[in-house]
């Protein structure tokens, strides 16, 4: 029995006529009418009476009717949820985002997807890169949002965002008034830094700056973005973030810009190069769209 014999029957049983059944299918009559011989043959059951005036379903018939109806619709239905699962439509992403990527752009992202992809399963998974980069491989997540520069050989790394840095400071700081701060007027404070092994190379470049601004710092290592908000709030030192940083507002810290030269940090993302899912792929052309409108609106 193929799902064509029961499109066969139930079109003649719902239209009790072997003629108007045919046309409906778009088949002649006699390979319809060979067709239900072979059904009732194969079930071992008679499903219609036939008279030269009239069609009816016996009472096989119309039980036999409400289960292909039945397997009918589930038929469909697995097409389209095939259809769907193809178009990205439908299954489970797993994302990892560093610090900071939630405060602007990971957001917008996500608020297009879901537009556009309710039905899709999202897990989120706040990593630093080196452990987005080990999630990565071992197939934990598919898709990371971290800064750049980051060792992630083996992995695609697509770049999608720069912004500038800037210095989050005590209220009571002595530059807290400042228009702009140089690098340099900072040479006496503690930098609140994340640890050198969560986040080798962004250390890097932050350390790097502070040295090409003729200091190097005293550093104070925490272990979130929270918390380095908490110390400097609390007159520990002072932090240097991505501008985005001003999103999120905390008691007793106040964000200044730099002053020229000011340095830079790019966000990217990063997903394995064999990665096959419809769903990622589908995930990137919304995020490359929220990316290419916002470069356009700067």
């Amino acid at each position: 029995m193929e799902l064509r014999h029961l499109r066969y029957f139930v079109a003649v049983a719902e239209e009790l006529h072997f003629g108007r059944a045919a046309a409906r299918l778009r088949i002649a009559q006699p390979p319809l009418s060979q067709q239900i011989r072979q059904l009732e043959h194969e079930l071992g059951a008679t499903l219609f009476t036939r008279t030269n005036r009239r069609v009816e379903l016996t009472p096989a018939g119309r039980a036999f009717l409400d289960e292909a109806q039945r397997v009918l619709a589930q038929a469909e239905q697995a097409v389209r949820t095939a259809q769907r699962a193809s178009r990205g439509e439908i299954g489970r992403l797993a994302i990892g985002f560093t610090p900071s990527a939630d405060l602007d752009l990971l957001p917008r992202v996500l608020k297009a997807w879901t537009a556009r992809f309710p039905y899709v399963e999202i897990e989120l998974h706040t990593l630093l890169p080196t452990a987005q980069v080990e999630a990565l491989r071992d197939e934990r997540i598919q898709i990371g949002f971290l800064r750049l520069p980051v060792d992630a050989s083996g992995l695609v790394v697509e770049p999608i965002a720069r912004e500038p840095l800037l210095v989050a400071l005590p209220r009571a700081h002595r530059q807290a008034r400042a228009t702009r701060v140089r690098l340099a007027d900072l040479a006496g404070d503690t930098m609140i830094l994340f640890p050198s092994h969560v986040a080798p190379e962004y250390h890097d470049v932050l350390l790097g700056a502070c040295r090409r601004a003729g200091f190097t710092p005293k550093v104070l290592h925490p272990g979130s973005m929270q918390t380095n908000l908490g110390l400097v709030s609390a007159g520990l030192g002072v932090a240097l973030l991505p501008a985005s940083i001003r999103n999120l507002r905390r008691r007793g810290v106040v964000y200044r810009p730099l002053a020229p030269p000011v340095p830079e940090v790019e966000m990217a993302i990063s997903y394995r190069r064999d990665e096959r899912s419809a769903v990622l792929a589908a995930f990137l052309d919304v995020l490359r769209e929220v990316v290419g409108r916002r470069r356009a609106a700067s």
